[in-house]
């Protein structure tokens, strides 16, 4: 994927680093793939707000992804890289040689005319999707599932990847993005390859506005507001007395630095053989 930078001939175009799509060879999604996409304001079913900073962006269609790879054993042509609005990664439109078509994630240097599979017996080559059992240690993979059958929940979005370290006692040992190692079911499928649209993170929007055309509203400091709408608010300016000698917190006055929020005896601890943050 390539990056376009642009002279700074305004503000906005200053500091602006955008993709170029090179890489997207259709514009239009398959209408058999797509659903409505109900947008809910940060609002609950009581039209209370729960979840701040959402609002107004552009419409969307909801692509439906094929994150189990249900199809086994069938042999898929990639005939299309399209463009996602709901996500970070590019999605590989596929056509089985029955005829059915499918969105998957396009994983990096996969290309129009590739072919691919998924099943016990497929090959572990770019796009394959097979078991972890399945799969030669120290492979990149991506697309992983929890729970065998489920569909892939890990390692989905831009230019992600686990690598396989091991396997012993009917468990695969994943070292995930974020560092830690995790014992995952080697009946779990998952993708090979690391997801397409690597220099996603290099991407910088240079205005405001655009972060309003993908539905971001904006973020106002707690430090700025009045006591009565926040804990760290008061003060007369940038006050060290009412706002800011007390620690970090949330409108709700829950510590946002280093205040644990996992639960201490979670049934999923004994999975986790190296933590992110090593102690």
């Amino acid at each position: 994927m390539a990056l376009k930078t642009y002279r700074p001939l305004t503000p906005s175009s200053r500091f602006k680093i955008l993709p170029a799509f090179d890489e997207i060879t259709k514009k239009k999604p398959e209408k058999s793939l797509v659903t409505t996409r109900k947008r809910t304001g940060g609002r609950n079913n009581q039209g209370r707000l729960t979840c701040r900073h959402i609002g107004g962006g552009h419409k969307r269609k909801l692509r439906l992804i094929d994150f189990k790879r249900r199809k086994h054993g069938v042999s898929a042509e990639v005939i299309a890289i399209e463009y996602d609005p709901n996500r970070t990664a590019r999605i590989a439109l596929l056509q089985y040689a029955d005829g059915e078509k499918a969105y998957i994630l396009a994983p990096d240097g996969l290309g129009v005319g590739m072919k691919i599979s998924s099943g016990p017996e497929a090959a572990p080559d770019l796009g394959n999707a097979l078991p972890l059992g399945r799969i030669p240690p120290g492979s990149a993979i991506h697309n992983i599932e929890l729970v065998p059958g489920r569909g892939g929940q890990m390692v989905r979005s831009a230019g992600q990847q686990a690598f396989l370290s091991n396997l012993e006692g009917g468990y695969a040992l994943v070292k995930l993005p974020s560092g830690e190692i995790r014992k995952i079911n080697d009946a779990c499928y998952a993708t090979i390859g690391q997801v397409g649209n690597v220099d996603h993170m290099n991407v910088s929007s240079g205005k405001a506005g655009r972060s309003r055309w993908l539905g971001v509203r904006p973020t106002v400091r707690g430090m700025v507001m009045n006591p009565i709408d926040h804990p760290m608010g008061g003060g007369n300016g940038k006050s060290k007395g009412g706002g800011g000698r007390q620690h970090p917190m949330s409108p709700w006055a829950q510590l946002s630095k280093g205040f644990k929020t996992r639960k201490k005896h979670k049934p999923s601890d004994r999975f986790i053989i190296e933590r992110r943050k090593k102690k």
